[in-house]
Protein backbone atom coordinates (compact mmCIF):
# COMPACT_ATOMS: atom_id res chain seq x y z
CA UNK A 1 0.00 0.00 0.00
CA UNK A 2 1.07 3.45 -1.51
CA UNK A 3 1.69 5.97 1.77
CA UNK A 4 2.09 9.77 0.42
CA UNK A 5 2.86 12.90 2.63
CA UNK A 6 4.34 15.91 2.17
CA UNK A 7 8.27 17.99 2.60
CA UNK A 8 8.53 21.45 1.36
CA UNK A 9 7.95 21.88 -1.74
CA UNK A 10 7.33 18.25 -2.63
CA UNK A 11 4.80 14.89 -2.18
CA UNK A 12 6.65 12.11 -1.43
CA UNK A 13 4.93 8.01 -1.92
CA UNK A 14 6.17 5.18 -0.65
CA UNK A 15 6.55 2.70 -3.15
CA UNK A 16 6.86 -1.31 -2.40
CA UNK A 17 8.22 -3.79 -5.09
CA UNK A 18 8.54 -7.63 -4.95
CA UNK A 19 11.22 -8.90 -7.74
CA UNK A 20 13.13 -12.35 -7.54
CA UNK A 21 16.05 -12.67 -5.84
CA UNK A 22 17.12 -14.30 -8.50
CA UNK A 23 16.32 -13.16 -12.02
CA UNK A 24 17.21 -16.52 -13.33
CA UNK A 25 14.49 -18.45 -11.62
CA UNK A 26 11.34 -15.80 -11.45
CA UNK A 27 9.52 -18.21 -10.10
CA UNK A 28 11.76 -18.98 -6.94
CA UNK A 29 12.47 -16.67 -3.60
CA UNK A 30 11.67 -13.08 -3.89
CA UNK A 31 12.79 -10.19 -2.27
CA UNK A 32 11.37 -6.64 -1.52
CA UNK A 33 12.54 -3.49 -2.60
CA UNK A 34 11.80 -0.01 -1.62
CA UNK A 35 11.78 3.49 -3.43
CA UNK A 36 10.66 7.12 -2.71
CA UNK A 37 8.46 8.94 -5.25
CA UNK A 38 9.12 12.60 -5.36
CA UNK A 39 7.05 15.38 -7.41
CA UNK A 40 6.87 19.33 -6.73
CA UNK A 41 4.00 20.01 -5.15
CA UNK A 42 2.84 22.10 -8.24
CA UNK A 43 3.05 19.28 -10.45
CA UNK A 44 2.02 16.62 -8.24
CA UNK A 45 -1.09 15.95 -9.95
CA UNK A 46 0.31 15.65 -13.56
CA UNK A 47 0.28 12.22 -15.35
CA UNK A 48 1.91 13.03 -18.23
CA UNK A 49 5.70 13.68 -16.30
CA UNK A 50 8.57 11.71 -17.57
CA UNK A 51 10.16 9.67 -14.96
CA UNK A 52 13.52 9.72 -13.66
CA UNK A 53 15.36 6.34 -11.59
CA UNK A 54 18.29 7.73 -9.57
CA UNK A 55 20.65 4.63 -8.50
CA UNK A 56 22.78 5.89 -5.58
CA UNK A 57 26.58 5.38 -5.36
CA UNK A 58 28.17 2.80 -3.02
CA UNK A 59 27.70 -0.08 -3.64
CA UNK A 60 25.55 -0.88 -0.18
CA UNK A 61 23.94 2.74 0.72
CA UNK A 62 20.26 3.23 0.14
CA UNK A 63 18.79 6.17 -1.37
CA UNK A 64 19.66 9.55 -0.41
CA UNK A 65 17.00 11.14 2.61
CA UNK A 66 16.67 14.55 0.94
CA UNK A 67 14.01 17.09 2.56
CA UNK A 68 12.66 18.74 0.16
CA UNK A 69 14.60 20.09 -3.14
CA UNK A 70 18.37 19.35 -1.94
CA UNK A 71 21.09 19.49 -4.16
CA UNK A 72 20.33 18.07 -7.63
CA UNK A 73 16.63 16.43 -6.72
CA UNK A 74 15.37 20.43 -6.91
CA UNK A 75 16.38 20.49 -10.71
CA UNK A 76 15.26 16.94 -11.75
CA UNK A 77 11.59 18.12 -9.86
CA UNK A 78 11.29 20.78 -12.93
CA UNK A 79 10.50 18.15 -15.40
CA UNK A 80 10.65 14.55 -13.42
CA UNK A 81 8.72 12.75 -11.06
CA UNK A 82 11.94 11.04 -9.46
CA UNK A 83 12.34 7.29 -7.74
CA UNK A 84 14.45 7.40 -5.72
CA UNK A 85 15.39 3.59 -5.22
CA UNK A 86 16.92 1.71 -2.48
CA UNK A 87 19.24 -1.45 -4.64
CA UNK A 88 18.52 -4.42 -2.73
CA UNK A 89 19.98 -4.95 0.23
CA UNK A 90 19.84 -1.52 1.15
CA UNK A 91 17.85 0.94 3.14
CA UNK A 92 14.01 -0.27 3.20
CA UNK A 93 15.02 -3.12 0.62
CA UNK A 94 15.16 -6.02 2.48
CA UNK A 95 18.81 -4.99 4.06
CA UNK A 96 21.83 -7.22 4.62
CA UNK A 97 23.23 -6.97 7.90
CA UNK A 98 25.29 -9.00 10.30
CA UNK A 99 21.84 -9.11 12.10
CA UNK A 100 19.70 -10.26 9.15
CA UNK A 101 22.44 -12.17 7.00
CA UNK A 102 22.53 -15.23 9.17
CA UNK A 103 18.76 -15.97 8.58
CA UNK A 104 20.33 -17.32 5.20
CA UNK A 105 22.79 -20.14 6.77
CA UNK A 106 26.51 -20.08 7.86
CA UNK A 107 29.04 -17.95 5.43
CA UNK A 108 29.26 -20.29 2.62
CA UNK A 109 25.29 -20.02 2.07
CA UNK A 110 25.74 -15.94 2.85
CA UNK A 111 28.51 -15.65 0.31
CA UNK A 112 26.11 -17.23 -2.16
CA UNK A 113 23.32 -15.35 -1.17
CA UNK A 114 25.32 -12.55 -1.48
CA UNK A 115 26.44 -12.54 -5.39
CA UNK A 116 22.58 -11.19 -6.15
CA UNK A 117 23.78 -7.95 -4.81
CA UNK A 118 25.40 -6.74 -7.85
CA UNK A 119 25.28 -4.32 -10.44
CA UNK A 120 23.47 -6.75 -12.98
CA UNK A 121 20.48 -7.52 -10.50
CA UNK A 122 19.75 -3.99 -9.45
CA UNK A 123 19.36 -3.39 -13.36
CA UNK A 124 17.21 -6.73 -13.58
CA UNK A 125 15.01 -5.16 -10.59
CA UNK A 126 14.80 -1.69 -12.11
CA UNK A 127 13.44 -3.37 -15.46
CA UNK A 128 11.20 -5.64 -13.16
CA UNK A 129 9.68 -2.70 -11.44
CA UNK A 130 9.62 -0.25 -14.40
CA UNK A 131 6.53 -1.35 -15.88
CA UNK A 132 4.66 -0.76 -12.55
CA UNK A 133 5.77 2.86 -12.11
CA UNK A 134 5.70 4.01 -15.64
CA UNK A 135 3.50 2.02 -17.30
CA UNK A 136 5.96 0.44 -19.66
CA UNK A 137 7.71 3.69 -20.62
CA UNK A 138 11.49 4.03 -21.10
CA UNK A 139 12.56 6.15 -18.15
CA UNK A 140 15.69 8.55 -17.63
CA UNK A 141 18.40 7.17 -15.27
CA UNK A 142 20.66 9.17 -12.83
CA UNK A 143 23.95 6.81 -11.59
CA UNK A 144 26.05 8.82 -9.07
CA UNK A 145 29.40 6.58 -8.73
CA UNK A 146 28.97 2.89 -8.05
CA UNK A 147 25.11 4.27 -9.71
CA UNK A 148 27.04 4.68 -13.00
CA UNK A 149 28.51 1.28 -12.79
CA UNK A 150 24.72 -0.19 -12.84
CA UNK A 151 23.80 2.08 -15.59
CA UNK A 152 26.31 1.31 -17.96
CA UNK A 153 24.96 -2.39 -17.03
CA UNK A 154 21.58 -0.95 -17.82
CA UNK A 155 23.07 0.04 -21.42
CA UNK A 156 24.66 -3.12 -22.06
CA UNK A 157 21.74 -5.27 -21.07
CA UNK A 158 18.17 -3.56 -21.72
CA UNK A 159 18.57 -0.18 -22.95
CA UNK A 160 15.00 -0.47 -24.31
CA UNK A 161 14.54 0.72 -20.88
CA UNK A 162 15.75 3.87 -20.88
CA UNK A 163 15.17 7.47 -22.94
CA UNK A 164 18.21 9.30 -21.41
CA UNK A 165 21.55 8.19 -19.28
CA UNK A 166 23.38 10.49 -16.87
CA UNK A 167 26.41 9.59 -14.98
CA UNK A 168 28.31 11.30 -12.75
CA UNK A 169 31.65 9.99 -11.68
CA UNK A 170 30.50 6.34 -12.36
CA UNK A 171 32.51 5.41 -15.45
CA UNK A 172 33.68 1.96 -14.72
CA UNK A 173 36.26 0.37 -16.77
CA UNK A 174 34.97 -2.36 -18.84
CA UNK A 175 37.75 -5.08 -18.08
CA UNK A 176 39.87 -3.89 -15.26
CA UNK A 177 40.23 -6.20 -12.69
CA UNK A 178 39.91 -5.23 -9.30
CA UNK A 179 44.27 -4.98 -9.22
CA UNK A 180 44.39 -2.64 -11.98
CA UNK A 181 41.64 -0.51 -10.02
CA UNK A 182 43.75 -0.19 -7.35
CA UNK A 183 47.03 0.19 -8.79
CA UNK A 184 45.55 3.19 -10.34
CA UNK A 185 44.27 4.52 -7.14
CA UNK A 186 47.20 4.71 -4.74
CA UNK A 187 48.69 7.24 -6.63
CA UNK A 188 45.62 9.40 -6.98
CA UNK A 189 44.98 8.57 -3.37
CA UNK A 190 48.46 10.03 -2.20
CA UNK A 191 48.47 13.41 -4.40
CA UNK A 192 44.98 13.99 -2.69
CA UNK A 193 46.44 13.77 1.16
CA UNK A 194 49.75 15.96 -0.23
CA UNK A 195 47.25 18.45 -1.41
CA UNK A 196 45.27 18.41 2.18
CA UNK A 197 48.69 19.03 3.47
CA UNK A 198 49.53 21.66 1.79
CA UNK A 199 46.71 23.78 2.52
CA UNK A 200 47.06 22.28 6.21
CA UNK A 201 50.66 22.32 6.50
CA UNK A 202 49.58 21.65 10.99
CA UNK A 203 48.06 18.93 10.23
CA UNK A 204 51.59 16.82 9.37
CA UNK A 205 52.51 16.83 13.28
CA UNK A 206 48.91 16.11 14.00
CA UNK A 207 48.52 12.99 11.92
CA UNK A 208 51.79 11.65 13.32
CA UNK A 209 51.17 12.48 16.90
CA UNK A 210 47.75 10.61 16.57
CA UNK A 211 49.44 7.85 14.62
CA UNK A 212 51.94 7.35 17.12
CA UNK A 213 49.67 7.28 19.82
CA UNK A 214 47.38 4.90 18.24
CA UNK A 215 50.23 2.32 17.25
CA UNK A 216 51.34 2.30 21.30
CA UNK A 217 47.54 2.07 22.43
CA UNK A 218 45.37 0.60 19.89
CA UNK A 219 42.78 1.94 21.63
CA UNK A 220 38.68 0.52 21.57
CA UNK A 221 36.57 3.04 21.22
CA UNK A 222 33.21 3.11 22.36
CA UNK A 223 31.17 1.37 20.03
CA UNK A 224 33.78 -1.18 20.54
CA UNK A 225 35.43 -0.55 17.18
CA UNK A 226 39.41 -1.51 17.66
CA UNK A 227 41.52 1.85 16.46
CA UNK A 228 44.33 0.55 14.97
CA UNK A 229 46.96 2.63 12.59
CA UNK A 230 45.50 1.43 9.59
CA UNK A 231 42.17 2.30 10.59
CA UNK A 232 43.16 5.62 11.36
CA UNK A 233 44.63 6.08 8.01
CA UNK A 234 41.12 5.32 6.18
CA UNK A 235 39.77 8.19 7.34
CA UNK A 236 41.56 9.43 3.96
CA UNK A 237 38.41 8.67 2.49
CA UNK A 238 37.23 11.85 3.28
CA UNK A 239 39.59 13.62 0.96
CA UNK A 240 37.64 12.41 -2.25
CA UNK A 241 34.32 14.81 -1.27
CA UNK A 242 34.11 18.45 -2.07
CA UNK A 243 34.52 19.06 1.79
CA UNK A 244 36.57 16.17 3.22
CA UNK A 245 40.00 17.78 3.05
CA UNK A 246 38.34 20.51 5.34
CA UNK A 247 36.58 18.15 7.70
CA UNK A 248 39.32 15.81 7.91
CA UNK A 249 41.20 18.67 9.36
CA UNK A 250 38.47 19.38 12.01
CA UNK A 251 38.66 16.27 12.85
CA UNK A 252 42.54 16.08 13.32
CA UNK A 253 42.83 19.64 15.56
CA UNK A 254 40.57 18.29 18.32
CA UNK A 255 42.30 14.89 18.83
CA UNK A 256 43.78 15.18 22.06
CA UNK A 257 42.84 15.99 25.54
CA UNK A 258 44.87 16.94 28.59
CA UNK A 259 44.04 14.30 31.57
CA UNK A 260 44.93 13.63 34.87
CA UNK A 261 46.69 10.74 32.73
CA UNK A 262 48.21 12.69 30.64
CA UNK A 263 47.23 13.36 26.89
CA UNK A 264 44.61 11.20 25.35
CA UNK A 265 42.29 10.59 22.66
CA UNK A 266 39.08 13.28 23.49
CA UNK A 267 36.02 12.09 23.72
CA UNK A 268 34.87 13.96 21.20
CA UNK A 269 37.88 12.51 18.41
CA UNK A 270 36.91 8.71 19.12
CA UNK A 271 33.04 9.48 18.71
CA UNK A 272 33.26 11.17 15.43
CA UNK A 273 36.19 8.68 14.11
CA UNK A 274 33.85 5.83 15.09
CA UNK A 275 30.90 7.16 12.83
CA UNK A 276 33.61 8.06 10.44
CA UNK A 277 35.10 4.08 10.17
CA UNK A 278 31.71 2.14 11.44
CA UNK A 279 29.98 -0.12 8.75
CA UNK A 280 27.06 -1.04 11.31
CA UNK A 281 24.93 1.48 8.71
CA UNK A 282 25.70 -0.01 5.46
CA UNK A 283 28.07 -3.38 5.70
CA UNK A 284 27.09 -4.25 2.23
CA UNK A 285 29.62 -1.99 0.92
CA UNK A 286 32.12 -4.01 2.92
CA UNK A 287 31.48 -6.81 1.59
CA UNK A 288 30.54 -6.41 -1.99
CA UNK A 289 32.75 -3.50 -3.03
CA UNK A 290 35.56 -5.75 -4.41
CA UNK A 291 33.08 -8.13 -5.72
CA UNK A 292 31.90 -4.95 -8.21
CA UNK A 293 35.00 -6.01 -10.10
CA UNK A 294 34.77 -9.53 -10.77
CA UNK A 295 33.70 -10.20 -14.15
CA UNK A 296 35.77 -13.34 -14.79
CA UNK A 297 37.86 -16.37 -12.99
CA UNK A 298 40.33 -14.46 -11.04
CA UNK A 299 39.49 -13.60 -7.56
CA UNK A 300 39.77 -10.43 -6.09
CA UNK A 301 41.20 -11.78 -2.87
CA UNK A 302 41.43 -8.38 -0.94
CA UNK A 303 42.73 -6.52 -3.84
CA UNK A 304 43.13 -3.66 -1.99
CA UNK A 305 45.07 -4.99 0.56
CA UNK A 306 47.74 -6.94 -1.66
CA UNK A 307 47.83 -3.69 -4.12
CA UNK A 308 48.82 -1.91 -1.06
CA UNK A 309 52.16 -3.84 -0.17
CA UNK A 310 53.11 -2.53 -3.67
CA UNK A 311 53.49 1.29 -2.40
CA UNK A 312 55.41 0.74 0.70
CA UNK A 313 55.06 4.89 1.38
CA UNK A 314 51.86 3.82 2.80
CA UNK A 315 53.18 1.84 5.60
CA UNK A 316 52.77 3.59 8.35
CA UNK A 317 55.46 1.90 11.03
CA UNK A 318 57.92 2.70 8.10
CA UNK A 319 56.97 6.53 7.90
CA UNK A 320 56.65 6.75 11.51
CA UNK A 321 60.58 5.00 12.01
CA UNK A 322 61.36 8.26 9.25
CA UNK A 323 60.49 11.55 8.38
CA UNK A 324 58.12 11.70 5.90
CA UNK A 325 54.63 12.78 6.51
CA UNK A 326 51.97 10.00 7.44
CA UNK A 327 50.07 9.00 3.99
CA UNK A 328 46.11 8.53 4.40
CA UNK A 329 44.51 5.81 1.83
CA UNK A 330 41.05 6.27 0.47
CA UNK A 331 38.28 3.58 -0.90
CA UNK A 332 39.17 0.62 -0.22
CA UNK A 333 38.24 -2.41 1.78
CA UNK A 334 40.76 -4.57 3.61
CA UNK A 335 40.33 -7.42 6.01
CA UNK A 336 41.39 -6.17 8.67
CA UNK A 337 38.55 -4.15 8.94
CA UNK A 338 35.98 -7.14 10.00
CA UNK A 339 38.50 -7.46 12.41
CA UNK A 340 38.13 -3.95 13.60
CA UNK A 341 34.34 -3.30 13.43
CA UNK A 342 31.92 -5.18 15.44
CA UNK A 343 29.04 -4.39 13.02
CA UNK A 344 31.62 -6.56 10.40
CA UNK A 345 33.39 -9.23 12.70
CA UNK A 346 30.28 -11.75 12.49
CA UNK A 347 30.60 -11.59 8.63
CA UNK A 348 34.66 -12.23 8.26
CA UNK A 349 34.19 -15.52 6.80
CA UNK A 350 31.85 -14.92 4.29
CA UNK A 351 33.86 -11.77 3.22
CA UNK A 352 37.00 -14.28 2.83
CA UNK A 353 34.47 -16.64 0.71
CA UNK A 354 33.25 -14.03 -1.78
CA UNK A 355 36.76 -12.71 -1.81
CA UNK A 356 38.08 -16.31 -2.65
CA UNK A 357 35.24 -16.54 -5.84
CA UNK A 358 36.30 -17.85 -9.33
CA UNK A 359 32.81 -17.72 -11.02
CA UNK A 360 32.04 -13.92 -11.36
CA UNK A 361 29.91 -13.20 -14.28
CA UNK A 362 30.84 -10.35 -16.94
CA UNK A 363 28.73 -6.93 -16.04
CA UNK A 364 29.29 -4.96 -19.36
CA UNK A 365 28.74 -5.84 -23.09
CA UNK A 366 31.31 -4.01 -25.70
CA UNK A 367 29.51 -4.58 -28.72
CA UNK A 368 26.48 -3.36 -27.03
CA UNK A 369 27.86 -0.55 -25.60
CA UNK A 370 29.74 0.46 -28.94
CA UNK A 371 26.20 0.01 -30.95
CA UNK A 372 24.47 2.10 -28.42
CA UNK A 373 21.76 4.63 -29.31
CA UNK A 374 20.56 5.64 -26.05
CA UNK A 375 21.31 9.21 -25.46
CA UNK A 376 24.56 9.58 -22.99
CA UNK A 377 26.32 11.92 -20.67
CA UNK A 378 28.86 11.37 -17.96
CA UNK A 379 30.53 14.31 -15.91
CA UNK A 380 34.06 12.94 -15.54
CA UNK A 381 36.13 14.27 -12.26
CA UNK A 382 39.81 15.08 -13.51
CA UNK A 383 41.91 13.75 -10.59
CA UNK A 384 38.40 11.88 -9.32
CA UNK A 385 40.02 9.76 -5.63
CA UNK A 386 37.46 7.06 -6.01
CA UNK A 387 37.27 6.48 -9.74
CA UNK A 388 40.12 6.39 -11.91
CA UNK A 389 39.42 9.29 -14.61
CA UNK A 390 41.55 7.56 -17.33
CA UNK A 391 39.84 4.14 -17.02
CA UNK A 392 36.35 6.54 -17.03
CA UNK A 393 37.59 8.36 -20.59
CA UNK A 394 38.82 5.14 -22.03
CA UNK A 395 35.38 3.66 -21.31
CA UNK A 396 33.52 6.55 -22.92
CA UNK A 397 35.07 6.33 -25.83
CA UNK A 398 33.87 3.05 -26.04
CA UNK A 399 29.57 3.82 -25.66
CA UNK A 400 28.38 4.92 -28.95
CA UNK A 401 26.99 8.64 -28.90
CA UNK A 402 28.39 8.94 -25.08
CA UNK A 403 28.94 12.76 -24.54
CA UNK A 404 31.35 13.44 -21.44
CA UNK A 405 32.17 16.48 -19.31
CA UNK A 406 35.42 16.41 -17.49
CA UNK A 407 36.09 18.93 -15.23
CA UNK A 408 38.66 19.77 -11.96
CA UNK A 409 35.66 22.24 -10.43
CA UNK A 410 34.05 19.04 -8.36
CA UNK A 411 35.19 16.48 -6.31
CA UNK A 412 33.71 12.52 -7.04
CA UNK A 413 30.57 14.44 -5.19
CA UNK A 414 29.99 16.94 -7.45
CA UNK A 415 25.84 15.87 -8.03
CA UNK A 416 25.74 16.82 -4.33
CA UNK A 417 27.75 19.68 -4.27
CA UNK A 418 27.33 21.66 -7.56
CA UNK A 419 23.54 21.73 -6.71
CA UNK A 420 21.11 21.63 -9.93
CA UNK A 421 24.18 22.67 -12.46
CA UNK A 422 25.86 19.41 -12.61
CA UNK A 423 22.27 17.69 -13.78
CA UNK A 424 21.25 20.78 -15.95
CA UNK A 425 24.68 20.53 -17.41
CA UNK A 426 24.26 16.66 -18.09
CA UNK A 427 21.02 16.81 -19.54
CA UNK A 428 21.57 19.38 -21.92
CA UNK A 429 24.04 17.52 -23.08
CA UNK A 430 22.02 14.34 -23.97
CA UNK A 431 19.62 16.93 -25.67
CA UNK A 432 22.56 18.28 -27.89
CA UNK A 433 21.74 21.69 -26.03
CA UNK A 434 25.20 22.16 -24.98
Amino acid sequence: MSVSYRQPGVVLTDRHFTVPLDHEDPTGETIELYAREVVASDKADREDLPWLVYLQGGPGFGANRFVGRQAWLGRALDEYRVLLLDQRGTGHSTPLTRQTLPLRGGPAEQADHLTHFRADSIVRDCETIRSAVTGGAPWTVLGQSFGGFCTVNYLSTAPEGLCAAVLTGGLPSLDAHADDVYRAAYPRIERKVTAHYDRYPQDVDRARRIAEYVMQHEPVLPNGYRLTVEAFQSLGIMLGGSEGSHRLHFLLEHAFVRTPQGHELSDAFQEEVQNSLSYAGHPLYALVHEATYGQDSRPTAWSAERVRAEFPQFDAAKTLAGDSPLLFTGESIHPWMFDCDPALRPLRDTAELLAARTDWQPLYDPARLAANEVPVAAAVYHDDMYVDATHSLQTARSIRGLRTWVTDEFEHDGVRAGGPRVLDRLLALTRDEA
